[in-house]
């Protein structure tokens, strides 16, 4: 294998695995680090140091290896900036208790309408439960990889490509905001609201925090807001995000003084027990549209799914 290129990220020697990916460390080259560790393996044990049990084990069968595929043992030397993949146990999680619906499934693409509670990717807590390996081991879809993402909160159109070779092809669709994407809302009604409207702003979101902020500065997220109907106290509304930054739609609901409809961290956060999916939150990606960087041809993905608080 030949060696990684700077800022590029090491493909893995290792298949995924019931539908997980191989767990990727990167030995760190800070003179603490290469002064303290003599072995790859005593920075393998430095880091999961609870699992030398397990990861004797894996070492024995030939399951810890390099950047280039190399089982690592007990006398392999640590290499700074090397690579080092295994497979981690999964955590113990609670099964979501809903079914993803297949909404397309070609050569290139899998669309579905995920639902509520359900985690995109491996992130965090939920790992195991998430919705790209579910849909890996069920469809036999070893390689399948997310387009874009979702919240675990929000129900509705999740794209994912199929191949390793047209993936990026789609992903770039996403970056490049070429993809025309519609969410659907429940929020209160607040007659003095004057709608449509766009709203724009900068939104910041910290690694390891869990909610997102509006900061002063340059607007980095923008979103359409359109009123459809009126039930009472409630609204339905129809969300366009021209950008796709972290909880952006949640967080300019708020900003509008609607806050949709359940939302455990916006306008103040309170706790919701992991297996409670009693109150999901009121927002559903309604449709994905775009032209086909690969065949030219306009694509419509929509669901037909209905939020709880509209009946």
């Amino acid at each position: 294998m030949p060696p990684v290129e700077p800022g590029r990220r090491a493909r893995s020697p290792l298949p995924v695995r019931d539908g997980l990916n191989a767990t990727r460390l990167v030995l760190p080259h800070d003179p603490v680090s290469t002064a303290r560790f003599t072995r790859t393996l005593d920075y393998v044990l430095h880091r999961f140091p609870g699992d030398a049990e397990r990861l004797a084990v894996k070492v024995a069968a030939g399951e810890v290896v390099d950047g280039r595929g190399r089982p690592v043992t007990a006398r392999t030397p640590y290499e700074p900036r090397g690579f080092v993949f295994l497979y981690r146990d999964p955590p113990v999680e609670p099964e979501v208790p809903f079914e993803i619906a297949v909404l397309h499934r070609d050569e290139n693409l899998l669309v579905v309408d995920k639902p509520h509670f359900l985690a995109s990717i491996p992130r965090g807590a939920f790992v195991a439960r998430s919705a790209l390996v579910r849909l890996r081991r069920d469809l036999d879809l070893p390689e399948l990889s997310p387009a874009h993402r979702l919240d675990r909160v929000t129900a509705g159109v999740l794209v994912l490509t199929v191949r390793p070779e047209v993936r990026g092809a789609y992903q770039e669709l996403f970056a490049r905001r070429e993809v025309r994407k519609e969410y659907e809302a429940v929020a209160p009604f607040d007659p003095a609201l004057a709608l449509p409207c766009t709203v724009r702003s900068r939104i910041h979101k910290e690694r390891g925090v869990m909610r997102a902020t509006e900061v002063p500065g340059e607007p980095n997220a923008e979103s359409h807001v359109e009123l459809v109907d009126v039930r009472g106290t409630l609204g339905r509304y129809r969300l366009r995000p021209h950008t796709g930054k972290t909880h952006q739609l949640r967080l300019h609901m708020n900003r509008l003084g609607v806050p949709i409809l359940h939302d455990n961290f916006y306008p103040e956060p309170y706790d919701v027990a992991p297996d409670d999916y009693s109150r999901p939150l009121q927002l559903v990606s309604r449709s994905v549209e775009f032209t086909d960087p690969l065949s030219g041809r306009p694509r419509l993905f929509a669901t037909d799914r209905r939020l709880d608080a509209w009946g």
